[in-house]
This record gives C-alpha cells, structure tokens and sequence, in this order.
C-alpha cells in the first residue's frame, strides 16, 4: 500500500477552545460540540432529553465514558467492519430490552464509525425509535459518520445496504479520544477530510484538527440540512465512495473506509479528467491531496476489474437513477455533482489505468 507523510496537526498542539455546528433540520436540528474534554458534557444533554435511564454502548474502557447522570447499562461492543451486522443490531436490541429501555430514555453510543452505525440502527429501530447521542473516538467518526443520521450494517453482498436515517440528538466530539489512536486511525480519519477538500470545504491541508473536523462537519451539515434522506444534493458526501465501498467489499475490508476513499478519491479525479469534467491540473490536484495526508492511492494488486464493476452497480447512487448502471459524485465546472449512466468503457479505462501495489 503506498502512502506519503501524514502531514495532519494532532490534537495535543491545540488549545481546549470547543466548537459547536449546528444540524438544521427543525424540530430533529441538533449540535455537534467539536474539542477536547467535550464528553464531559454528557450529564446536561441527557438531562435536557427528559430521559430516566441510558444504555451507553462502549467500544472503549469504562473510564472514558462519562456517567450520563441517570441509571444506565454499560454494554460493551467492538469496532469493526465485521461486527457491522444485523445480528450485532439484535443483540443490542436485546440489551435494551433486558435494561428495561423505554421510548423516553436514550442510547448512547461511544466509539469508531461502525460503533455509531451499529449503535444508530439499533436505536433507530428499537420501540420503532429511541432517541441516541453519540461520542465518536475515532478520527473518522468525528468527521463524519457520527453526524448527518445515516444509520446501516453491512450484508454479504456489499456495504451498509440495511439501514435507517435516524437523527441524534447531539453529537459530542472529544478530541481528548484522538489521543492514542494508531496511525491508521488517523489516515482512515483524513480519507473523508481529504474528499471534503472537493465537496465545498476548502483546502483543509496545514489546519489543526479541531479546525479540520470541525470544515468538515461544517460542510456536511450544510448539505444534510438541505437533503435529509439523500434525494438529491447529499449524494455529494460520497465522492470518492463509489470506488471505495467496492474496494472494502472486494479486499474484505484489508483497506479500511477512509484508505479506500481516498482510493476512490483519485479515481475520481481521473474518470472525471477522462469525461471531459475537469484538466490535467485539477486531475493531479486529487492525487496532490490525497498524498499530503499520507493516505493510500493505488489499486491493490489483486483487486479484479470485473467484481470492482459489479459491485459499484450496486451502489445506491447508481440505483437512485437507474438500476444496474453506473453512477458517480465527479468534479466538473460548476463543482462536484452526481453524474448518471457513466459509460462502463470509461470507467474500465480508468480503472486499468490506475497504478497498483
């Protein structure tokens, strides 16, 4: 896997100064509080909730979770795209049960992206919905899978295919989590900061990372607020996934979420040059951002052309227009936009094109 240098600012040169978004979305709009020691904020947005009990869903040790000032479960879970199941979804259905959970109380979750997506569906469908609050640990959660209400696990023949939108009712991103997390939590995390570089979020390249998380949480609730359920405009979130949920399927996720969009990122630039969309120089701008952030940019080696394919068709952007074709989020003169029925030629090109491992 090639990679350049992590060039990212970590947390601990950074002042504890907390930033707050605000997800409009009426009476479901929420915040998201971005900055270190946050989590401690937990007991006042339960007690604004009105809710008597909690089960709070920890893929991290005991002490890093604060006490939600009401009687609560502690169920332990395990970040991983294999635990991102429907069984995973059923036994925690079960824990709330057996917690005696109502409508009236809340879930909170607290660990990576597949913690918050296992976590959200869970609570989304439990009593037909429970509300839930979430404090991503990960790089990559705090960007984005914490916010925004997309809830899903994965099935066999792909990637987050049964899921729900299910708003929470406040997002609290403690940067204090960051701390220990592994290199390549860090570079799964800048994968989706890399795509917000060409999606609305500016150049994010040399900020710290409160600044970057919070651009990129920015730029996502603006586009959530105008398009909840993915009928139009939110499509723009998933540059760089077409490719790369078909790449998590295909090396049976050997590349995590933001390696393989940052992958898919580059294609992108690529097929969208080869369309006409967009130069050479805005081409080699994807393969410039993904790199400073020392992020992968080759196809693996074994990765099989023909399963790629099949498997982007079942992507659901590509479902929102026509079944069974090709569709991407591309750069071109007006921006990023969701483009329908790409040419399968174009995007085999593209793909033998592309350098490998």
């Amino acid at each position: 896997m090639s990679t350049g240098t992590v060039n990212g600012t970590r947390p601990e040169a950074e002042g504890s100064d907390a930033a707050v978004v605000r997800v409009e979305l009426g009476p479901r709009s929420y915040d998201v509080t971005i900055g270190a020691g946050v989590r401690e904020r937990l007991p006042e947005v339960v007690a604004r909730s009105g809710a008597r009990r909690a089960v709070i869903v920890s893929a991290r040790p005991a002490d890093l979770v604060p006490d939600p000032g009401v009687p609560y479960r502690l169920v332990e879970a395990r970040d991983g795209e294999e635990n991102k199941t429907l069984a995973t979804v059923e036994a925690l259905c079960r824990q709330f049960a057996d917690a005696g959970l109502t409508r009236d109380d809340v879930v909170v979750s607290c660990g990576g992206g597949t913690t918050t997506d296992t976590v959200g569906l869970a609570a989304a469908l439990y009593h037909r919905g429970v509300s839930v609050i979430h404090l991503p640990t990960s790089l990559l959660a705090q960007v984005d899978a914490s916010t925004g209400g997309k809830t899903a696990v994965n099935l066999p023949e792909g990637k987050n295919l049964v899921g729900a939108y299910w708003q929470p009712l406040a997002v609290l991103c403690d940067t204090d989590h960051l701390r220990t997390l592994p290199e390549r939590e860090w570079r799964n995390g800048y994968g989706e900061i890399a795509r917000c570089h060409f999606i609305g979020a500016g150049d994010l390249r040399g900020l710290g990372t409160v600044e970057q998380i919070t651009a990129s949480v920015r730029r996502k609730a603006e586009i959530v607020s105008s398009d909840e359920r993915d009928t139009g405009r939110r499509h723009l979130l998933n540059y760089g996934h077409t490719l790369g949920h078909a790449l998590e399927t295909e090396t049976g996720f050997g590349l995590r979420h933001g390696e393989a969009v940052a992958v898919g990122t580059v294609f992108a630039g690529r097929l969208a040059g080869a369309l006409g969309r967009i130069g050479a120089a805005r081409v080699d701008e994807h393969l410039d951002v993904v790199r400073h952030y020392g992020l992968p940019w080759r196809l693996p080696a074994a990765a099989d052309a023909d399963r790629l394919i099949a498997l982007m068709r079942r992507d659901k952007k590509a479902a929102a227009g026509a079944p069974g074709r090709l569709a991407f989020v591309l750069d071109g003169p007006a921006g990023a936009e969701l483009v329908g029925d790409v040419p399968e030629g174009a995007v085999r090109d593209c793909l033998a094109a592309m350098p490998r491992d």
